[in-house]
This record gives C-alpha cells, sequence and structure tokens, in this order.
C-alpha cells in the first residue's frame, strides 16, 4: 500500500491521460445538451420559423415574439404575474432554509451524537430515496388536509421541507469531520448546539450548497402543491400558472409551442444560473459524500 498513488479527482493540471476520458464523456454531454439547446433555439424562433417545413433545429433569425406573446397573454389574467412570483419567491426561500436546516441538524444528531434508533432512523431516511413523489401523493394529501392546512403556504413547505436526498448528502459528509475534534471541542466545554454552529457548519459549507441547491430544484418547479392543495389562484406559484397557461396555447397551435419554450427558459434559467454558481460546491460534496 505504500506504493500506491491516487490520482486526483479534479487535477488542476490537464494531463495526456484525460484525453481517453474527454472522448468517451463528450459525445454523451452533447448529447445531454440537445434538449438545453432545443428550448433555447424554439424560444426565440419567429413565427414563420416555427411553422417551417420541414422543421429547424437552431433558429437562424432570433425574435422576441414568443416572449412579448407570453407577457401579453399573461396580462389578460385576472391575477397579476407579480403574485405568482412572489409566492414562488417566498416558498422558495422557505422550503430552502427550512431544508438545509433540518437536513443539517438531523445529520449531526446522526452522524456524531449518540443515541437509540439513529441507525433505524437513518435507514428509513434511505428507503424514502425509492419512493417517488407520485407513490405518496395520496399520504401527503391527507395529511395536509388533516392538518387544515389547505389553501395555504404551509402546504406549499410542508410536503418540500423534508428532503431525504439532502439529509443523506450532509450526513455523509459530515462523517468526514474528524471525532477527535468534535471531542476536543466537548473537553472545552462546549455543548451540542455549540459544536453544530462553531465546527459543523463551518466544515460543510459545500453541503449546505449542495443541500440548497437540490431544495431550490425541488421547489422551483413543482406543481404537485399548487395543483392538488391550493384551490385559491392567489396562492399559487409561478410554475402552476406558466404551466396551465401555456398548456392551452401550446395543444391549440404550432405558434403556441414557442411560447411554451419560452416560459420553459423563463422557468430553467434560474436552475441553470445556480447550478453554474455552485458547481464547485456540487463536486466537493458528492466526492465526499461516497468516501467511507
Amino acid at each position: 500500500m505504500a506504493g500506491y498513488k491516487g490520482s486526483k479527482i479534479n487535477p488542476k493540471k490537464f494531463e495526456r491521460g484525460q484525453i481517453k476520458i474527454i472522448l468517451m464523456v463528450l459525445p454523451l454531454a452533447l448529447f445531454m445538451l440537445f434538449p438545453i439547446i432545443f428550448i433555447f433555439c424554439h424560444a426565440f424562433k419567429p413565427m414563420d420559423e416555427l411553422f417551417a417545413y420541414p422543421p429547424r433545429f437552431f433558429v437562424s433569425r432570433p425574435s422576441l415574439d414568443n416572449f412579448e406573446n407570453l407577457f401579453r397573454t399573461a396580462r389578460t389574467s385576472g391575477i397579476p404575474l407579480s403574485r405568482y412570483v412572489f409566492n414562488t419567491l417566498l416558498v422558495t426561500l422557505l422550503v430552502v432554509l427550512g431544508a438545509v436546516i433540518l437536513s443539517t441538524l438531523a445529520g449531526f444528531a446522526l452522524s456524531k451524537l449518540r443515541f437509540k434508533g439513529k441507525y433505524a432512523i437513518m435507514e428509513l431516511n434511505n428507503a424514502a430515496l425509492m419512493f417517488v413523489p407520485v407513490a405518496v401523493m395520496i399520504p401527503r394529501y391527507l395529511t395536509i388536509n388533516t392538518l387544515g392546512i389547505t389553501n395555504t403556504y404551509f402546504a406549499h413547505v410542508l410536503p418540500l421541507i423534508s428532503m431525504p436526498v439532502c439529509l443523506f448528502l450532509i450526513k455523509q459528509f459530515i462523517d468526514q469531520v474528524p471525532d477527535a475534534l468534535i471531542e476536543a471541542a466537548y473537553i472545552d466545554g462546549a455543548s451540542d448546539f455549540r459544536v453544530y454552529r462553531k465546527i459543523i457548519l463551518p466544515l460543510i459549507k459545500p453541503a449546505i450548497a449542495t443541500g440548497a441547491l437540490l431544495a431550490f430544484q425541488q421547489v422551483w418547479g413543482d406543481l404537485q402543491s399548487s395543483t392538488y392543495y391550493i384551490s385559491n389562484d392567489g396562492l399559487r406559484t409561478l410554475a402552476f400558472y406558466m404551466s396551465t397557461l401555456t398548456s392551452a396555447a401550446s395543444s391549440n397551435s404550432i405558434a403556441g409551442q414557442g411560447m411554451a419554450a419560452a416560459a420553459s427558459l423563463i422557468m430553467f434559467i434560474p436552475n441553470l444560473i445556480l447550478f453554474i454558481v455552485l458547481q464547485r460546491n456540487v463536486m466537493n460534496t458528492m466526492a465526499h459524500s461516497g468516501i467511507k
């Protein structure tokens, strides 16, 4: 083992050995980029290119007509677009903060504290990763209806604030914090909460950023809460509004597909920007969460 030389996950200098990996990954990356490029092109196509036959993949004369039609249609709605934007920003903020706080607290307890049943709790959390949202839709509705929080902001927040994948990643990241560091803090008289606040949180910033990104992605495009738990249009989110606004238009004409692409692009851009900003943190979290 003394003669073993490992390779860095993300080397700073380019090495010739990386050429094979790049050639293998490049076709897959291009294939995954095709839908994104298509949405970008389709959103900026003028009317004549939307009706062109055979259809063109790329746009030759970019235009903002689809965005103008989208906002013109939005102005005819009984509820201002700003209301949906406010609802989305408020719900997103509450879910992201709540998910990060709960996941870091639970991750610290499951990783570093000793109590009965913590391994069973972690196994239940891992089992929850296997369930798709549709599988728990009815139990969620019954719970929200029993609590009497339908047609409230809590109906948006409560189903999304608990994220098993966020807890799993953060707990795995906290596992990498040396126990000796925690024990030294206890010897100095630090409480559990002080250890959590002064030691754990500063050391797991990449995991927190990743958890915040995952929570943002989940809540930003969520349609389930507005569809099943909310009947008051004034409490629904931008994702639901864009979906209903464009579904009828895209089903009636080809021109409506351009408006639907514009709406999809508007909803996609924040996710893209946030991922680009937090990309380094995400890669760090994924690398450390897989180390045992």
